[in-house]
């Protein structure tokens, strides 16, 4: 597939793999509202006061039917949404076009490669010259990672002009993520502090996701706040520990909109 953005006749951007399945998308959808009063109960108590107004959200994490809930929940209380998903298997090709023509920028499609997942989380967290996102949605910590080993690149490059070389790693993954950072950097050599300036922070819900936040945290280069969403109830009670796989996304995107709106609201 082509690495181009596409836009919306509204002009919003996404690339997804086929627009023509949005009614499809959209019927599921609706669908899915029913089995979710918790995210449709946030929409109707919060909407009204829109917490999230002018608030720009990046969210990583798999582009299902039951995210596409989510994020209508966000735009529903006033948020600006763009998305990637945290695997490259995950999405579902009609949310995924559902969202895009309807509510929010999506840059995600099953089957994707290594360096087209990378492709989607850069243009999910680009928001463009004013800097990145205010919070991060992230599943895995991808978002968190690029950011944070783009700061590293871009504090190398001012004191020695160096680039970082895709080369130096013998990780086929990591020379992707780096030669998007190197790639980034001449075109804009302060992208990603620009991002880490303007974030409140980040929820992370995945084990090992989580356990990496904290040891940053713990070496001191954690750059943003970060909230532990693996350990709250609903998600460590219940989808860590029983194979009830539609119980366990549903738990979990209505436990992460908990998580964000609580951001929100201190930010406010």
């Amino acid at each position: 597939m082509a690495l181009l953005v596409e836009k919306t006749s509204n002009g919003r951007e996404y690339k997804v793999k086929d627009m023509s399945l949005a009614d499809f998308g959209r019927m599921e959808i609706e669908l899915a509202e029913v089995e979710m009063p918790g995210l449709i109960s946030c929409r109707t108590e919060f909407g009204p006061s829109q917490p999230f107004k002018a608030t720009k959200i990046t969210g990583s994490l798999h582009m299902t039917i039951q995210t596409a809930v989510l994020i209508e929940t966000l735009t529903a209380l006033g948020a600006e949404v763009r998305w990637c998903s945290c695997n490259i298997f995950s999405t579902q090709d009609h949310a995924a076009a559902a969202i895009a023509r309807d509510s929010a920028s999506v840059f995600a499609w099953k089957g994707e490669t290594l360096q087209e997942y990378w492709w989607c989380t850069e243009r999910a967290l680009d928001w463009g010259p004013d800097g990145g996102p205010d919070l991060i949605v992230d599943d895995g910590g991808d978002t968190t990672l690029l950011i944070h080993e783009g700061v590293k690149a871009e504090q190398v490059f001012e004191k020695t002009g160096q680039f970082p070389d895709p080369s130096s790693s013998d990780n086929a993954e990591f020379q992707i993520v780096l030669g998007i950072i190197r790639d980034g950097l001449k075109t804009d050599p302060k992208k990603y502090h620009k991002m880490k300036d303007r974030l409140v922070g980040v929820s992370e819900e995945t084990t090992t996701g989580v356990k990496r936040l904290y040891q940053m945290q713990a070496n001191g280069t954690l750059l943003f706040p970060a909230i532990n969403v693996n350990d709250s109830v609903t998600k460590s009670k219940v989808p860590n520990s029983c194979l009830l796989p539609p119980l366990f996304h549903i738990l979990r995107v209505f436990t992460l909109c908990y998580m964000v709106l609580c951001c929100a609201i201190a930010v406010r």
